[in-house]
């Protein structure tokens, strides 16, 4: 058993690599038949179904996805809450189950994702994505006017503080971890367009432009960070 599972993962990677990701879940999910506690494989199916999701087009199969890959991330947390990736992939799924959820639901999973991803980092200081999504996380909240925070907070419950100047920090303590990581670049120029820092966010994607497609959605990113890029010099 233990060597099928080395070749399901092997091979689920390989598809994963040569941008195959619905190809590669299924793979994974036959790890899980296999070791139901595997939390590797746990994590790859919360990631794929988070990612598949988000580009399907029919609202009820990316809702269907963005909830199974909150469950993969819930049974993973379950096995073991100070693995770094779980609490990375937990958090990554509840900020997808927001985009489904109600106003009230989105206030208490922005709250979580800000514990998870802050976990996350004291598990794994290393951890790219961890600071990715705290990035993420503050360049948000940050973003919300005054009466949508004051709405928020009679109706809902208070958010914690959040600043751009905490979303750039993390953005770029993310790049120093890992300098290929594309969708890192396009959230940092754009964070770094909303603080007037024009000519930082035209550098960060100029040179993403030399990066490589490291999965699937690279594609998009690349072609979103072209159209801003073109914004920015117009």
């Amino acid at each position: 058993m233990g060597q099928d599972v080395s070749v399901l993962m092997a091979k689920a990677a390989q598809l994963e690599a040569a941008f195959k990701e619905e190809k590669a879940l299924p793979v994974y999910q036959q790890v899980l038949q296999l070791q139901p506690r595997n939390i590797p494989a746990l994590c790859r199916c919360s990631d794929l179904n988070c990612r598949i999701g988000n580009r399907e087009a029919d609202q009820g199969k990316k809702i269907d996805y963005f909830k199974a890959g909150y469950r993969y991330a819930q049974s993973a947390y379950r096995l073991d809450s100070t693995n770094s990736e779980v609490n990375v992939v937990i958090a990554f799924s509840l900020a997808r189950m927001a985009l489904i959820q109600s106003g009230k639901e989105k206030v208490a999973a922005a709250n979580e994702i800000k514990r998870f991803a802050e976990q996350a980092i004291r598990y794994d200081p290393t951890n790219f994505k961890a600071y990715h999504i705290l990035g993420r996380w503050n360049y948000e909240v940050s973003n919300l006017n005054f009466i949508e925070r004051t709405l928020a907070r009679w109706f809902f419950g208070a958010l914690p503080q959040a600043s751009l100047a905490e979303a750039i920090r993390n953005y770029e303590k993310s790049r120093s971890l890992r300098p290929d990581f594309m969708l890192n670049y396009f959230e940092l120029a754009r964070a770094y367009r909303r603080e007037g820092k024009k000519d930082k966010a035209i550098a960060l994607l100029r040179h993403m432009e030399t990066l490589r497609d490291g999965m699937y959605d690279d594609r998009m990113v690349r072609k979103e960070g072209r159209q801003l890029l073109e914004e920015l010099t117009r």
